[in-house]
């Protein structure tokens, strides 16, 4: 699944159950899931982060899953 700012017109609260639907269905029902974002929570969630600065990537990380608080 394809997501572009998931949460950016979002209240804080609804982001946070957005986030966790997402998570659900990544863990449960084994959804890939990429995400495009600004929104360090939403990368602080992910279990690899890509990030790319002009258009280069100038990082890849494999991070230990987070649990959303």
């Amino acid at each position: 699944m394809l997501l572009d700012e998931p949460t950016g017109d979002l209240d804080s609260a609804t982001g946070k159950e957005i986030l966790a639907l997402l998570q659900q269905l990544n863990r449960e029902e084994r959804v890939t899931l990429l995400v495009a974002t600004h929104d360090a929570a939403v990368a602080a969630i992910s279990s690899r982060v890509v990030k790319l600065r002009d258009g280069r990537i100038v990082s890849d990380e494999r991070v230990e899953l987070a649990q959303l608080a």
